[in-house]
């Protein structure tokens, strides 16, 4: 690796994105997502209705593993301690894993992301929906569709929330009235 990688984006934002370790570009700038898969997943983010601006980005690891490999479970202990902290510092309402590693690790789980995918999972006072990550949908364009899914999912929710926060304000000021 040539530097951490530790995250970027909004500290008070609703949606926190975990991804699992940078890759050469990620290592090479010193932020996650800036390579192909960072590029579609700002084109995710919009189908959400979000921007980079709107989310805050981290992965599971802080550090480029070796060639690119898979995380090694002590490096992933090594790093919990930053991940746990960005979390509640953060505080987020939505944590969107970016598969398997991140899932795994978030949900605390064996299960694949194949399985939990497509669905919203309560861990604590998050609720974390899990998707493929964008780098396997460019590898695996068979994955584009449900990926996309997962994205109309938390543009739904995210609506919804804001839906009902409206309606909360409306009743609010009628009751003052």
């Amino acid at each position: 690796r040539t530097q951490t990688v530790f995250g970027v984006g909004n500290p008070e934002a609703r949606v926190l994105i975990v991804g699992e370790a940078p890759g050469k570009n990620e290592d090479l700038q010193g932020e996650p997502f800036v390579g192909a898969a960072g590029k579609y997943l700002n084109e995710l983010l919009a189908i959400a209705g979000l921007s980079r601006e709107d989310v805050y980005i981290a992965n599971v690891l802080k550090c480029r593993p070796p060639s690119n490999r898979d995380p090694r479970p002590e490096e992933i202990q090594a790093c919990t301690p930053f991940l746990r902290e960005q979390t509640r510092t953060i505080n987020p309402e939505y944590i969107v894993t970016l598969g398997n590693f991140s899932t795994k690790f978030i949900l605390q789980t064996n299960t694949g992301i194949t399985r939990l995918r497509g669905k919203i999972h309560v861990t604590g006072p998050f609720r974390v929906i899990p998707t493929f990550h964008p780098a396997a949908a460019i590898y695996d364009r068979s994955k584009i569709g449900a990926i996309e899914q997962d994205f109309d999912l938390i543009k739904l929710l995210l609506d919804t929330d804001a839906a009902r926060e409206k309606a909360g304000r409306d009743d609010e000021e009628a009751n003052h009235d």
